[in-house]
């Protein structure tokens, strides 16, 4: 059990700032890699020492889901992943559940039961805002919490929806804490800089109207023709993008002569994209990439065993884009057409999260010398302070905050098809000295912090505190790990009785539920799904 932790500087103030809030809502925001899920599980266990409730979790994606539920494990807060509006009531060894935006979407009156009284944390906050009806739903669903804590890590956004439980003033979202990229950087050992090689070039294309085109990243151009200059130099077709993966390629190998572990992410532009990126880091540089794509079951999977291993390379398309912890990222490969301001911020947080032990740890996220990425880049170095807008403001638009300039695949999207590359070269690039330097931290020890006591979780039911061994965690599962894999058992079990019986499944199951006790299995404890697995066992060894 968890019984204390150390907080940096920044989670101390804001953990201060949220106890002495007299408000339900609290929204803190804090750049990526600086710790929101610590600060937010140490928040969550010291209401629920005051008032014990359930703790629920809204995450963005079913990966995070996973990763907040182990975050939380280590906090001795046992969370369902794979909560269920159809599972029933929540197992009484749980103190909670994950889930996410969009099934907050399809599942708001299921979840007012386990969210009346609870103590709510949203991850990354502003996906409320990417359907009208998840913000009604959300605000449905946890109207009756106890408090409710949202985070981001990008305040800002492309779109003019409100987002629930926010606090506007003057049509501006205002955090009740900020702690910025900038005040990460001054604090030292708690995010790397991050530099942006730029590469040019000289692109040509066949236009959707029939016409040839030609420009580099110098020559201005309107919307539609930037956007197919950038889609020609990221395709698989030209000689651009190798140029690029090779210079990001050799960079991460000189890193990774100091932090063998180090890896490589190359954000492509879809599916068919990110193969051929693999593809040709393989071919090309004699390098193993793992592809992580959206149609694959086991894309988390996949990501969980790059960031437990030591292969150089990842390509995905939006799957690491956001909150996924990949600490040992160093180098990024910015090959895909979307250019909003959100996924830029949210690509580069991917690459800023300070490992302890790894000395010089700067980073770099080779782009395109795209004007519009360039900027951006920019605007990172700058610390332009943004926040999570309402309305569009009229003198803040300049071609950065409108969606329609800014991501090219909404460009002519239905005259695609009629696009076609004629060749992509890369010409001279500008290195990481361009950036504006930060410096870099060669001190790879902790940095300034406060131990801080907690107070035991709350009670579960049915469970005794400090069981030892048999405690899954002991293991490395968390008890909705643990308990997946007693239900495989108990399924798979039952299929023995079936054919050993004669009985039906429903039959078989009504009875394994009886003997055990419970009502349904995805509202057991693990000690009575261990408790079903050995007396179905013993009616299995009696029945054959």
């Amino acid at each position: 059990m968890t019984r204390s932790i150390r907080l940096r500087p920044w989670q101390k103030t804001a953990l201060d700032r949220f106890i002495a809030s007299s408000t339900p809502d609290f929204l803190a925001v804090a750049t990526p890699g600086a710790g929101k899920t610590t600060f937010a599980l140490t928040a969550a266990r010291h209401r629920l020492a005051e008032r014990p409730g359930r703790l629920v979790v809204v995450a963005p994606t079913a990966h995070l889901k996973q990763q907040w539920a182990h975050a939380a494990a280590r906090f001795a807060l046992h969370l369902d992943p794979s909560w269920a509006a159809s599972d029933g009531s929540l197992a009484p060894d749980m103190h909670g559940l994950v889930t996410t935006y969009q099934q907050v979407a399809t599942s708001a009156a299921a979840l007012r039961g386990p969210a009346h009284g609870a103590f709510v944390i949203f991850d990354e906050l502003h996906h409320a805002a990417d359907d009208r009806a998840w913000g009604d739903a959300i605000r449905h669903a946890f109207e009756g919490a106890d408090r409710r804590l949202a985070l981001s890590g990008t305040p800002f956004r492309s779109d003019t929806r409100s987002i629930p439980f926010v606090d506007y003033h003057l049509d501006e979202a205002r955090p009740d804490f900020e702690y910025g990229y900038g005040d990460a950087l001054a604090d030292r050992r708690v995010v790397r800089p991050v530099y942006f090689p730029r590469t040019s070039g000289q692109m040509e294309w066949s236009a959707p109207d029939g016409t040839e085109q030609g420009a580099s990243f110098d020559d201005d151009l309107d919307a539609a023709r930037s956007s197919q200059r950038l889609r020609t130099a990221l395709s698989l077709e030209g000689e651009w993008l190798p140029t690029v993966l090779r210079a990001a390629n050799e960079r991460l190998v000189e890193v990774r002569r100091e932090q063998p572990d180090a890896g490589g992410l190359v954000i492509a532009t879809d599916q068919e994209h990110a193969r051929g990126i693999g593809e040709l880091l393989r071919s090309r540089f004699g390098t193993r990439a793992a592809v992580v794509t959206s149609d694959d079951p086991r894309a988390s999977m996949h990501i969980a065993a790059f960031a437990a291993g030591r292969q150089p390379w990842l390509v995905a398309v939006r799957m690491v884009s956001e909150g996924v912890d990949i600490p040992r990222l160093r180098v990024g490969v910015y090959a895909t057409t979307t250019s909003t301001e959100l996924f830029f911020r949210q690509a580069v947080g991917r690459l800023v999260r300070w490992t302890r032990g790894v000395p010089r740890q700067k980073s770099w996220l080779f782009i395109p010398d795209d004007p519009r990425l360039r900027r951006l880049a920019a605007g990172i170095a700058e610390q332009r302070r943004h926040s999570l807008a309402r309305r569009e403001r009229p003198t803040e638009r300049n071609g950065l905050d409108d969606p329609g300039a800014l991501d090219p695949a909404g460009v002519e999207e239905e005259q695609l098809s009629l696009f076609a590359v004629i060749s992509a070269v890369a010409t001279e690039g500008e290195g990481p000295a361009d950036a504006e330097d930060v410096g870099t931290d060669d001190d790879d020890g902790d940095g300034p912090g406060f131990d801080l006591e907690l107070a035991p979780p709350p009670p579960l039911a049915g469970v005794v505190p400090g069981r030892g061994l048999n405690d899954p965690l002991d293991a490395g599962l968390t008890r909705g790990d643990d308990k997946k894999r007693l239900r495989d058992l108990n399924a798979e079990l039952a299929r023995d009785l079936v054919r050993s019986t004669g009985w039906s499944h429903a039959q078989v199951n009504r009875e394994l539920n009886r003997i055990a006790g419970v009502s349904r299995v995805t509202e057991a404890t693990v000690s009575q799904l261990r408790l079903r697995l050995e007396k179905g066992t013993r009616w299995l060894s009696r029945s054959t």
